[in-house]
């Protein structure tokens, strides 16, 4: 049997290890992990064959640099943890001097976290501004059985966090659409934020905007205070659906002439889409199952699948 040799097992030693699914958020980012993967192998196998790791080291130098970057993680500082809901808090990370994310809207940023020695990576979108300066805000929630949600719930002031983006997004345009029709549930509210924001920070954008919030109860509700300021605005419309809630009576009556209860189904998207007033161009995040029946209820209201963009 042929020994390896010293620098053989050197080499070994470098060479990047391949992600594991659950590594993979599945959101579709440019680059992937397996992306990044590739590139680093191909980059390995080019410093093994001219035997000079000095090849290997871009890669490395890279990775201290406090910048967001889609090919290598960064670590941010947590500098505040606030609970929204039981399973739902906010989390406002640390940017060095008063740089920005510089995110274009409803940009996603990818996780990293070990639980259990297993590395996972899932996508969020920040909530803050795309251009607020020297933090950020991310939504989150915490699932019981959630690998990630384990390694969140651990999360106190002043933890390093690992982030690497920015991904996707949306192409928005001040006034392209006539009227965004927006239909969120539950954390899916997140990349509708900082359009909303940037729509009602722009005094040149007269587009109308439509949002519809489906949450459990009325306490499931995230953001109440931002969301009655944004419905405020002459262009902003803001409906709450409410699967859990038998009744409005107990509601503030503040929030009873625009929540309705039951779910967000065929009969209330149509109600919704007539009283827009223009033809509505639609942005949907949700569960995969919740954006399926958005899909379909809209096909049913004759809204065509190009007038539709899902997160």
């Amino acid at each position: 049997l042929q020994t390896m040799s010293g620098n053989e097992h050197d080499w070994l030693a470098l060479k990047p290890q391949e992600p594991s699914p659950s590594q993979c958020c599945g959101s579709g980012c440019k680059p992937c992990i397996y992306d990044v993967y590739e590139k680093e192998l191909a980059q390995w196998e080019r410093a093994k064959a001219k035997q000079d790791k000095s090849l290997l080291m871009e890669k490395k130098e890279q990775s201290n640099n406090s910048e967001l970057n889609p090919d290598t993680f960064t670590a941010f500082n947590i500098s505040s943890v606030e609970q929204l809901t039981e399973d739902t808090y906010q989390y406002k990370f640390e940017l060095p001097g008063n740089s920005s994310l510089r995110l274009s809207l409803g940009q996603h940023i990818v996780l990293r976290g070990v639980v259990n020695g297993l590395e996972v990576q899932r996508a969020y979108t920040p909530i803050s501004r795309g251009n607020a300066e020297g933090y950020f805000e991310v939504l989150m929630k915490c699932y019981e059985a959630g690998l990630m949600s384990q390694y969140i719930k651990t999360w106190k002031k002043g933890d390093m966090v690992f982030w690497r983006g920015p991904f996707g997004g949306f192409p928005y345009q001040p006034n392209k659409h006539g009227e965004l029709l927006m239909l969120a549930s539950g954390t899916g509210l997140a990349p509708m934020l900082p359009i909303l924001q940037s729509i009602t920070d722009d005094e040149e954008d007269e587009t109308f905007v439509t949002l519809v919030g489906c949450f459990r109860t009325f306490d499931k509700i995230y953001l109440k205070p931002l969301l009655q300021d944004l419905a405020r605005y002459w262009n902003v419309r803001i409906f709450y659906v409410l699967s859990q809630e038998t009744s409005l009576e107990k509601l503030p009556w503040s929030y009873q002439e625009n929540t309705y209860t039951g779910r967000l189904n065929e009969d209330l998207m149509k109600t919704i889409i007539n009283s827009c007033r223009r033809r509505p161009f639609v942005l949907i995040c949700g569960s995969s199952a919740f954006n399926e029946d958005m899909r379909r209820y809209l096909k049913a209201a004759g809204i065509e699948e190009n007038s539709c963009f899902v997160f």
